[in-house]
Formats: C-alpha cells, structure tokens, sequence
C-alpha cells in the first residue's frame, strides 16, 4: 500500500494545484518512481490511498499504467490516518504481510533485502529506519541490540533496555495481518502514535531494519529541488525521462531538458536543472538549481534560481526569481 491522502502543507502554495505524489522527479510523478521500487520486489498488486486532488492522481495512472502493476485506489473522504487508511482496504491487502510506503520520499533501497529480514526474525512489524543527526524530527525510535524496537519516543515504555540506539523511521514498513486486530474502522487512527507503541507494551516482536543508503523526505521545496538534484548527479538511481539538448544554449551540467521544448541560443541553463516537457526559454534567460513543470515560459531576459515554476506558468520579461514556488 502507498500513502498518497495528504496534503503536503509545507510544500505550499504548489499542492494546491497538484499533490505531492504527482510532482515531477526527473520529469515522472514521485509515486512513479515508487511504483518502480515496489515492481523491483516483484510486487504485483497495489493499493494507494487519496484525499487531496484525488483526481489528478487517478486521471493520470488511468492513461499511464505502470508495467506489471495492478493498482487500486481507496478515496477517503475524510482523512483516517495511517492506521485507519489501512483498514478501510483490509480486503484488498488480503492475509499475507505487505508493504506499506510513504509517497513522499525517495529512496532506491532494496525492498528484498527488507522482506527477507522481516521473515528471518519473525517479525510481526518491521520499520526501516536510519541514524540521523537530528532523529528527533522524525519521530524517533529505540532499537535494542538485536534490533528489536523497544521504545517510540513519546509514548509510555517498561523495561527499556539499558543500550539502544536512537533512529528515525523512514515510512518505509512490512506489516502481518494481526495488525488489522489492533485498529478500530471507520475512524481516525494512527500507527506510529496509536498502534505501535501497545505493540511494545505487549511484547510483540517488532524490529527496525537499519538503512544507511539513499533516502530523502520530500517535505518542503527545499528537499524537493535536492531530489532533482540529487537524481541528476546519480546519488539514486531513478528512471527518468530522456534528455534532449537543444542546440545553441549554453548547458552547465547535469542538466534535464524534456520533449518539445525550445530553448533561445543565447540562453543559460544549469547546473542542476530539470526542465519537463513543452517548456520555452527565450534570450537571455538563465535558469539554475531550479524545476521547470510542464509548459512553463520563461521570457526574455529572466533570471531564474533555486525555484519552482509551476505547469503552464509564464515568467515575465526581466525578472528575476530566487528561491520561490511560482504557481
């Protein structure tokens, strides 16, 4: 399952035209590219649930199926948490384990490995987690030793262990059945707030996998622009749309350019720059360490820098953007 019903507040005023899962990463919407990391485990089936713009979600997978992949959509109407949004699809999860993502990062981790370390500890709930310098803004965790989870920080614990070890969950988690017992229906119910921690309580066995490879949150548009960055530069390894280079313009690379786009000759483009598909860049302009959406026009003489332009935005002549989201 992916948890695609949120609305990506901090990464406002661009999710109120489009939510987060649809934007744009080396040209192809973020829940593409987890769609890919679930098809590299042999997944075959998934579900994702919406709430924000729903449709801009549903339209564009109806017209743009992922290989291999039978999806199912579950809308709420009202949002039910992580807990409550898997509920509301038990029948499709069926009564097996199965992995649930969050649809706002990115990571190529190795799911397999994961799968086989859930079913090596016979774990009822494994988390993937990772050390960070400031754990604490993720919610963190206590892992044992032996990796098991033993406290979520936050919540009332006994007997914690004298050594643990403070890490992040990554909203990357392989769940057994036995936890749809735990979770009320039809009502709001988290998991890492409400459920997990009574796991602990009751001696559940529960471990954290402990990932030290690429991941990253795309929470605001800071991270958002990283991720670009990053996927240009090869720190991720990510499918992404083929790169056209006009002729005439000077390229810094690593640079982007999607289909049908035309570009003046005596423009600058890059370094770390995506520009998606049916842009125009006229003379003079410079974009750098920026994102071009669909269709954006960028005028003469403009000056781009650390931005977001939002599909179909037109940028007037001579000015100059740093470090905002235009939509």
């Amino acid at each position: 399952m992916v948890l695609a019903a949120g609305f990506g507040t901090r990464l406002q005023p661009l999710t109120r035209i489009l939510p987060k899962p649809m934007f744009p990463v080396l040209g192809r919407p973020l829940l593409s590219h987890t769609f890919d990391l679930l098809r590299s485990a042999n997944i075959s089936e998934a579900v994702v649930n919406t709430h924000h713009l729903p449709d801009c979600i549903t339209d564009y997978f109806a017209n743009e199926k992922p290989s291999n992949l039978n999806l199912h959509f579950s809308h709420e109407e009202k949002i039910l948490g992580t807990a409550g949004g898997i509920k509301k699809v038990q029948g499709l999860l069926g009564d097996g384990p199965f992995i649930l993502i969050n649809s706002d990062i990115l990571t190529d981790i190795d799911l397999n490995r994961v799968i086989e370390f859930h079913k090596k500890n016979n774990s009822k709930l494994t988390l993937v987690v990772r050390q960070d310098a400031s754990p604490e803004q993720y919610d963190p965790i206590e892992i044992g030793e032996n990796g098991r989870i033993a406290h979520f920080v936050g919540a009332s614990s006994m007997n914690l262990p004298d050594n643990t070890t403070r890490v992040m969950f990554t909203g990357i988690q392989i769940m057994e059945p036995e936890i749809f017992e735990r979770i009320p229906s039809g009502q709001f119910c988290g998991t890492t707030e409400d459920v997990f921690p009574k796991m602990v309580e009751d001696s559940v066995p529960i471990y954290g996998y402990l990932y030290d490879g690429y991941w990253k949150d795309m929470g605001n548009r800071e991270s958002y622009l990283q991720v670009n960055a990053d996927a240009l530069d090869c720190k991720v390894k990510l499918k992404g749309i083929p790169s056209h280079k006009p002729d005439g313009p000077l390229i810094v690379p690593p640079v982007l350019i999607g289909r049908n786009c035309r570009i003046a000759g005596d423009s600058q483009i890059g370094p770390h720059t995506v520009i998606g598909p049916n842009c125009t860049v006229k003379n003079g302009a410079v974009i750098e360490n920026s994102v071009l959406w669909d269709g954006v026009t960028i005028r003469n003489s403009t000056t781009v820098k650390q931005s977001v332009i939002a599909a179909n935005i037109t940028v007037g002549e001579g000015k100059s953007i740093n470090g905002e989201a235009v939509v």
